[in-house]
C-alpha cells in the first residue's frame, strides 16, 4: 500500500536550519510530483513547496521563498525538505504528499503522510 514516512523534525532556535526528508513506497515515485505542506495550531494545512516528477520545476510559498529548498532523490525514493533561518511562525506539522504538480501547487492532495513535527523557539 501506499505509505509516506516523513523524518527530521525536532525542536531548534529561530535562524536554525533542518532537513526533512519523506520516503515513499507504494507507488512509482519517478513519476509523482511531490509536495510538503504544514498545519500550524488552529489553522488550515497549507502548502509549503512542490517539486516535478523530474525535479526541474519547483514552486514555494511566498513565505517560506529564499529560506526553503525541495528536492528528491528518485533512485531514493525521497523528497526532501531543507529548512533555513526557521522563524517560530515556522511551528507546524510537517507533512509530504504526491500528485499532479498543478494539484499540489494549490494545495490539493489524496494522499499524506503521518507528519512531522517542526518547532521553532524564539
Amino acid at each position: 500500500q501506499v505509505q509516506l514516512v516523513e523524518s527530521g523534525g525536532g525542536l531548534i532556535q529561530a535562524g536554525g536550519s533542518l532537513r526533512l526528508s519523506c520516503l515513499a513506497s507504494g507507488i512509482t515515485f519517478s513519476t509523482y510530483a511531490m509536495g510538503w505542506f504544514r498545519q500550524a495550531p488552529e489553522k488550515e494545512r497549507e502548502v509549503v513547496a512542490a517539486i516535478s516528477w523530474s525535479g526541474g520545476v519547483t514552486y514555494y510559498a511566498d513565505s517560506v521563498k529564499g529560506r526553503f529548498t525541495i528536492s528528491r532523490d528518485n533512485a531514493k525514493n525521497t523528497v526532501y525538505l531543507q529548512m533555513n533561518t526557521l522563524k517560530p511562525e515556522d511551528t507546524a506539522i510537517y507533512y509530504c504528499a504526491f500528485g499532479l504538480y498543478s494539484s499540489l501547487r494549490r494545495g490539493q492532495s489524496d494522499y499524506w503522510g503521518q507528519g512531522t513535527q517542526v518547532t521553532v523557539s524564539s
